[in-house]
């Protein structure tokens, strides 16, 4: 019997005020109401990750700070990920960028989803995620979620007119995002088990 792909929604902001954690619950509530993958959220900044200072990445020799340890065993227990974004003067948080450098081989041949928020979605933020993610050989999911606009306004507390993100469903591109995290997901997963057969 096969199970379920497993998803981790990344929480990608770790300032005290950041409105990140309600958009990762949203979208894995609608990836567990989807039912085809079931979905956790790991929290960056439970992580106190140190800024990257090991001798090399993990893809050439093993990290020795205990808490890239846990992190980089907590990500390969997953088979596929959404980044929740905010951007940062065009691109990602640091602390986003340290924790994709705190890994390597759990990353490795996996997707990549991106829920981004602000006044332009995050766009830019998205864009840049996406160079990363190719580097350490993940795959990136075309579809994205984009909350901006209007409907950021509506949603966030620097609007506050609705407090749920299910008021703005409609215009986001939800489902478009978890049918290709599906398909990505589940291929990548099958095909990784066939290496792994293969090398046995």
């Amino acid at each position: 019997m096969t199970t379920k792909p497993r998803i981790a929604v990344i929480v990608g902001i770790t300032r005290p005020t950041r409105w990140g954690v309600k958009p990762a619950e949203w979208i894995k509530g609608k990836i567990e109401q989807d039912g085809r993958m079931s979905a956790d959220i790991l929290d960056i900044a439970s992580y106190d990750l140190p800024f990257f200072d090991e001798p090399a990445s993990n893809r050439w020799m093993p990290s020795q700070n205990p808490q890239a340890v846990k992190w980089q065993r907590d990500l390969d227990k997953y088979d596929g990920f959404v980044f929740v974004v905010a951007e940062y003067n065009h691109s990602i948080s640091g602390a986003l960028k340290n924790a994709f450098d705190q890994a390597f081989n759990e990353w490795n041949r996996k997707p990549a989803a991106v829920v981004g928020y602000g006044g332009v979605g995050a766009a830019r933020a998205v864009e840049h995620l996406r160079a990363i993610a190719v580097e350490v050989h993940m795959v990136n999911v075309p579809s994205a979620v984009h909350i901006a606009g209007g409907e950021f306004v509506r949603v966030h507390p620097l609007g506050g007119v609705e407090d749920d993100i299910s008021a703005i469903e409609d215009k986001l591109n939800t489902n478009a995002m978890i049918d290709d995290l599906y398909w990505w997901t589940d291929a990548l997963k099958t095909a990784r088990a066939a290496t792994r057969a293969e090398a046995a």
